[in-house]
């Protein structure tokens, strides 16, 4: 197992950095599917091609990380089904996330993608690192947070611009979570059990997948599964519907 870095309170940056701290905490928690984002590119068993960076080259360097706040599903995602993960900064407990050393143009070139935009313009970051929390439109992945500093450097995610309680959590499917495991245990090294215990306890996992099914998918069995619909056999609709 891997002990994950904690990170510091960010200082008053002094010039603008030229590299940040991208912490995933979903998807891209596995550097094989980071790079569909940095080279571009359509990920098996998905229907979305990302045009990918203007610099798509690897991260510098990609650790491990404990995130103050917690992760939730919510949502209906157009390329996984079922729920997808957000994070909020503001829930109590530890998020874990992986944190890959990216220059800001293709931490800019990432958001764009994740928000659905055409990547190709540098964000400003000057209000979130002051203010640490940056609106930059109302979708699911359109607001930034720093969750504050490693070896100096600003810790930067996006997320959705709401809390974890203002959303009803939906159940995230089982190749959606068989790419976060999968992620863990390469950014963690846990063992599946771990990894089961860790994601049983984050809404929307919790009550709607039953702990042998959810472990099965920990360890890579997919495809023996039982459905989140089998464990709770009507879902709720979310009081404002996430969409990724």
């Amino acid at each position: 197992m891997t002990e994950p870095r904690q990170l510091s309170p960010l200082q008053g940056q002094s010039a603008a950095p030229r590299y940040v701290w991208y912490a995933s905490f979903g998807s891209n928690l596995h550097l094989s599917r980071l790079r569909y984002y940095l080279a571009g590119g359509c990920p098996p068993g998905t229907g979305r091609t990302y045009p990918g960076c203007r610099d798509p080259r690897d991260p510098l360097e990609s650790t491990a990380v404990a995130l103050p706040g917690d992760v939730y599903f919510a949502g209906e995602s157009p390329v996984w089904t079922g729920g997808v993960a957000f994070y909020d900064p503001a829930a109590e407990g530890i998020a874990a996330a992986r944190a890959h050393l990216v220059s800001v143009e293709q931490f800019s070139d990432i958001a764009a993608q994740e928000m659905h935009r055409d990547p190709g313009a540098d964000l400003d970051l000057d209000a979130v690192l002051a203010a640490g929390r940056l609106e930059t439109g109302p979708g699911p992945y359109e607001t930034l947070v720093c969750a504050g500093s490693l070896d100096g450097r600003p810790v930067l995610t996006f997320t959705a611009p709401w809390c974890r309680n203002d959303v009803t959590c939906t159940a995230p499917s089982a190749l959606y979570l068989h790419q976060l495991a999968s992620g863990l245990r390469e950014s963690h090294a846990w063992a599946p059990e771990r990894i089961a215990e860790y994601l049983s306890a984050r809404s929307g996992v919790a009550g709607h997948w039953a702990s042998d099914a959810l472990l099965s998918v920990c360890r890579g069995e997919v495809d023996a599964a039982v459905a989140p619909g089998d464990v709770a056999e009507v879902l709720p609709e979310p009081v404002r519907q996430p969409a990724s």
